[in-house]
């Protein structure tokens, strides 16, 4: 049966309106929430609903389908009034028109079903299909463009003739269809080409108004690229960047889907100084943390991708290509022979090997390579911490105590353990939490700490759980911890926003120490020799964690940047956030 496209629309509205009951009486994560109405308001999702109902429409059935037998019933009544009437023979004359005859035989034919099949087509002939293409079976392509246009095409010589090696998406060519990956290019403007990929390009770059080029066709059966998955989920959030395709093999349908790979770029590059990139004008110039759309990858080396903010897309290394050059080491064994020897006996160092340890941790970061992390676009949402990062002394702590000052009911903390005896004047939870030093031994070796350190022969340290405690209670944990706990955070659980407060430059922070001392704010005059550490750590930390920070400060005045630091928090429940895909799926 058949339902009403706004009763449909009302239903999802409805659904919407009770979404956030949910939690409540499901128990539903607040994540899920936020994807499944990010789903609900696609607006493919909508138009998908929309499709369906009118699928299940009720069919037009025809009243009837012998109208010509009820016109001559009525032209024969007519035929008494004609001679009286002359709207009934004005009538009787429309009703005999061999144009509305012909209409009515036609609706006749249509309703009662009575169609005729017209005859088979001949087959084709097997053994024609299977024939080589003939040398002279060439085509002639037209294209208009202005000099100096890429084409979005590149080449490769293979048997001694250049031939399209690959299209880029989104390019001239390829949103003109005309020519394919295989096609082999004979001639341009009636000039044959020879075998110099470069000396075509540069020939096609130049050219300008109509191109003509002379092609002989590869005729190679289209294949799906590696995004296109059969039966595939949707890899981002519905409503934002997700799409999907259908197509027909040997006369059944398939279901495609095509996932939208998005990525969140960790280095710096640029084409015009890569040695191997196959055209030096194809490649797209990126910088550390642009987001791109990944939307070609049949080349294991050289992936197609484009800004996600809009342009044409270009060629990108690939995961795998970019890990073998960073990740490139030595053999085992040198093949150097040892002066004294013969016959040039192998020499050499071995590689180092070790297991992993989280104690480790800060010698496995410096060995970690950064090439691309997968990203999805979310509807906007609050996170659930806030994370400070920065060197000693640069203001973190007192951010964080403004932040939670301003708005309690909003922001909170964790209270840090310890081993250490309470003085007379603390009471429990209030300052620290006081465990026995076994106790907290026996949590750090389980696991049970973000962090801990020991301070004058006690343990200091923040609990899991306890960061656990502060977002059940629906408050945002605001931490300013060491930046390797930042790899322990960034789940799908605590969905951190990663500030790092940066130092200012060594005079800027010697001016603010200074001030801070006049204005009896700070007690603690700095050494130079803590100025400079303050900035060396600064930097050092955004070198080596930079692809965790989702906002970088420079505190040159601590009002500035708690301003900032608060439009900040409030962009992100206002405009949409590109995450980890691993917090989506």
């Amino acid at each position: 049966m058949p339902v009403a496209a706004t009763n449909s629309e009302s239903a999802m509205q409805q659904v919407l309106d009770n979404l956030g009951s949910l939690p409540n009486a499901t128990g539903a994560a607040e994540l899920d929430l936020i994807f499944l109405r990010g789903i609900m308001e696609s607006p493919i999702v909508r138009s998908l609903a929309k499709a369906h109902e009118r699928l299940e429409e009720t069919k037009l059935e025809a009243v009837r389908d012998n109208n010509l037998e009820l016109v001559q019933e009525i032209l024969r009544d007519l035929a008494q009034l004609a001679e009286q009437s002359s709207t009934a023979a004005e009538l009787a004359r429309i009703l005999q028109e061999p144009h509305f005859q012909s209409l009515l035989e036609t609706h006749d034919s249509v309703a009662s079903k009575t169609y005729e099949t017209p005859p088979p087509s001949p087959g084709l002939d097997p053994t024609f299909s299977n024939q080589p293409v003939p040398p002279d079976a060439v085509r002639m392509v037209g294209i208009r463009k202005t000099a100096g246009e890429h084409l979005g095409v590149t080449f490769r010589v293979e048997g001694g003739e250049l031939v399209i090696a690959r299209i880029l998406h989104g390019g001239m060519v390829a949103q003109q269809g005309l020519l394919h990956v295989g096609d082999i290019i004979k001639e341009v403007n009636g000039q044959p080409v020879g075998s110099d990929p470069r000396a075509l390009q540069e020939l096609l770059r130049s050219a300008s108004g109509s191109v003509i080029l002379k092609i002989l066709p590869s005729y190679q059966e289209p294949h799906l690229p590696r995004q296109m998955q059969r039966e595939a989920g949707p890899r981002e959030v519905a409503g934002w960047v997700w799409g999907a395709s259908c197509l027909e093999r040997d006369g059944a349908q398939a279901s495609c889907i095509f996932v939208k790979v998005f990525v969140k770029c960790h280095f710096d590059y640029d084409p015009g100084r890569d040695s191997l990139i196959p055209c030096k004008e194809a490649g797209l110039r990126f910088s550390a943390g642009d987001l791109l759309q990944i939307v070609n990858q049949d080349d294991a080396n050289w992936w197609q991708a484009c800004h996600v903010e809009g342009g044409s897309a270009g060629l990108i290394p690939s995961q795998l290509l970019e890990e073998k050059r960073k990740a490139f080491v030595k053999r085992d064994l040198e093949l150097t022979p040892t002066s004294g020897t013969l016959c040039g006996s192998l020499s050499g160092k071995k590689k180092k090997r070790m297991m992993y340890l989280t104690t480790k941790n800060a010698e496995f970061d410096r060995h970690e390579l950064l090439i691309y992390e997968e990203v999805a676009r979310m509807p906007p949402f609050r996170r659930k911490t806030l994370v400070l990062i920065g060197a000693q002394g640069v203001g973190r702590r007192s951010l964080k105590n403004k932040l939670i000052m301003w708005d309690p009911d909003r922001y909170g903390t964790t209270v840090p353990y310890t081993s250490r005896r309470p003085k007379d004047s603390e009471r429990e939870g209030q300052g620290y939490s006081f465990v026995s030093r076994g106790e907290m031994e026996a949590d750090i070796r389980a696991g049970r700490y973000l962090e801990h350190g020991e301070y004058e022969g006690n343990l200091y340290g923040t609990r899991i759980d306890s960061i656990r405690g502060v977002v059940a209670s629906g408050k945002v944990c605001v931490l300013d911890v060491n930046p390797q706990a930042v790899k322990v955070l960034r789940t799908a659980e605590f969905v951190p926003y990663v500030v790092f407060i940066e130092a200012p430059d060594f005079e800027t922070l010697r001016a603010m120490n200074r001030a801070a001392l006049e204005s009896g704010v700070s007690t603690k005059q700095l050494t130079e020799a803590d100025l400079r550490r303050t900035v060396e750590e600064s930097s050092r930390i955004q070198r080596g964690y930079g692809h965790y920070f989702d906002l970088s400060l420079v505190n040159t005045n601590l009002e500035r940047t708690f301003r900032e630091l608060q439009a900040a928090m409030e962009k992100l429940r206002t405009e949409p956030q590109w995450v980890p895909v691993s917090w989506v799926y």
